[in-house]
C-alpha cells in the first residue's frame, strides 16, 4: 500500500526502488533490540521460576527431621525413623517395613510443624 502511494504521488518508480533499498534506521534499531527483550522475557517466564521452585524443593529436603512423615516421588508414605547424609530411613504400613530412600526421591513432606507463635 505504501508503495502504491509512492509510486501513485511521484510519477515514476525511481522513487519507489529507493526508498525500498535505504533501511530505516528506526529497523535497525528495533531488531537490536528484539533479541534481548525475547531472552529478557525467556528467563521471566522459564528460568526464574523454575530455579525458585528447584531452592524451595532444596530446602524443603534439607530441613527433614525424625518424625516427620514423607511421600516419595514413587508415592510410597512412610514415617522418617533415620537420617544419614545422603539417604533416610522410613517406616511404612503396620507392620513397620523400613525402606531406605535417597534425599532426592522425597516428593513432599506431609507433617505440619508447630510453629513458636502458638507458646
Amino acid at each position: 500500500m505504501f508503495n502504491f502511494v509512492l509510486q501513485f504521488a511521484a510519477g515514476s518508480s525511481e522513487v519507489t526502488s529507493q526508498a525500498q533499498n535505504a533501511p530505516s534506521a528506526w529497523s535497525n534499531i528495533m531488531q537490536l533490540l528484539l533479541f534481548p527483550a525475547l531472552f529478557v522475557i525467556m528467563y521471566l517466564v522459564l528460568f526464574r521460576p523454575q530455579k525458585k521452585r528447584q531452592k524451595q524443593e532444596e530446602e524443603m529436603r534439607k530441613n527433614i527431621q525424625i518424625g516427620d512423615e514423607i511421600t516419595t516421588i514413587g508415592g510410597i508414605v512412610g514415617k522418617v525413623v533415620n537420617l544419614r547424609e545422603d539417604s533416610l530411613v522410613i517406616e511404612t504400613g503396620a507392620d513397620r517395613n523400613k525402606l531406605r530412600v535417597k534425599r532426592w526421591a522425597v516428593q513432599s513432606v506431609d507433617t505440619e510443624k508447630e510453629s513458636d507463635s502458638s507458646k
